[in-house]
């Protein structure tokens, strides 16, 4: 099969979950032998490769402003697909799909893959909010198949709009506990001597809640927050003047250090409060972490009883199981257990691949 994946910043990963998504996919369909393309964002990398572990890369410029990144940079990719056959065009993110209808055109397969409900994220304002409400609409009319990548969005879709989507899971890699201690030296990070936060440093992934909550923990580990984020300098200044010395911020980290840290984490935290399936649990999951999260809809779903919840935005709350789970290493020890069995039997990359093969086997007839 000829498929090309539109709406990602592009591969290798060195974004956020779309991305992983992508290259986790995408190299694995390669490798059974489909032709597989990526459309990359050519201001994301500094090194304009023709191809990644036998994917085909095409890099095209996007519109750098909050608004117009992602919708300039999937419409240079739209026009360039029209130019080129493919036999399934695989969008990501909702607020694409009013481009869906132009590749069927010519005879190609359109999915998308709805992620989150974008208009619940506090940074775009009324008319991105209208933009994306709107984008949901389309995103019924206009692919051949919708995909969601969590239950509650399948369910969104389905009572909203009568629309019905195929459920595929996200998928993580099982990591080794102790992966990579050597590294961990070199940034002065003591394995199991740390809490981890991983996210695009965004207002609604929380990541201050989880500042002002350690400051208040009674422990001499340290708090990692691990993430960055494009036009949100502000945001991560007034984080960063926190005076507590216990807590670090080592930037977006990618490749092995990020597996690293993973596997020696205490435990890993996640405070969003809106969005779908968020990659970064899973992925903590299966490198055998302790998951503490906000108990929003989709994280429970992803955590499951493998993990401990925190009422959302609740400060206090989430410092009472901070401090709980710091005191108590035989409960960590237990949910890690189970966190890497939820992974390897529920979000299996390989089943995850098996799964889009049929999906695009039976769009194509």
């Amino acid at each position: 099969m000829k498929i090309a994946f539109l709406g990602t910043r592009g591969i290798p990963a060195n974004y956020g979950g779309f991305e992983t998504f992508a290259e986790q996919l995408c190299v694995r369909l390669a490798e059974r032998g489909h032709d597989v393309w990526v459309y990359c964002r050519r201001g994301q990398y500094k090194e304009h490769a023709a191809s990644y572990r036998g994917v085909r890369l095409v890099h095209l410029p996007s519109v750098r402003r909050k608004s117009l990144d992602t919708l300039s940079h999937t419409f240079f990719s739209t026009l360039h697909l029209l130019g080129r056959q493919a036999d399934i065009a695989y969008y990501c993110n909702s607020a694409n799909s009013c481009f869906a209808w132009l590749p069927r055109l010519k005879g190609v397969k359109v999915i998308l893959n709805t992620d989150g409900l974008e208009w619940e994220r506090a940074k775009w304002n009324w008319l991105g909010k209208t933009y994306y409400r709107f984008s949901e609409y389309l995103a019924a009319l206009f692919p051949n198949l919708l995909v969601s990548d969590s239950r509650a969005i399948q369910s969104y879709y389905k009572q909203k709009f009568n629309e019905d989507s195929a459920y595929v899971a996200y998928g993580a890699d099982i990591v080794e506990r102790g992966t990579g201690r050597e590294l961990l030296a070199g940034l002065g990070f003591e394995p199991e001597r740390y809490f981890l936060f991983v996210s695009r440093l965004e207002p609604e992934n929380n990541a201050h809640l989880v500042v002002k909550a350690f400051e208040q923990v009674k422990t001499d580990m340290k708090l990692l927050i691990v993430g960055s984020a494009p036009f949100a300098d502000a945001y991560i200044r007034e984080l960063k003047s926190t005076t507590d010395q216990r807590i670090l911020f080592p930037g977006a980290l990618y490749g092995d250090i990020y597996t690293a840290l993973r596997a020696n984490a205490y435990v890993y935290i996640n405070a969003m409060e809106v969005g779908g399936t968020h990659p970064a649990i899973l992925e903590a999951m299966g490198a055998g972490n302790c998951v503490l999260v906000s108990d929003i809809i989709y994280n429970e779903e992803a955590v499951a009883d493998t993990g401990v919840t925190f009422k959302n935005k609740d400060v206090e709350d989430l410092r009472k199981k901070m401090q709980w789970l710091a005191d108590n290493s035989p409960a960590v020890e237990r949910y890690r257990s189970v966190a890497v069995e939820r992974v390897r039997t529920v979000y299996n990359w390989d089943r995850v691949t098996d799964e889009y093969e049929r999906i695009f086997s039976q769009l194509l007839g």
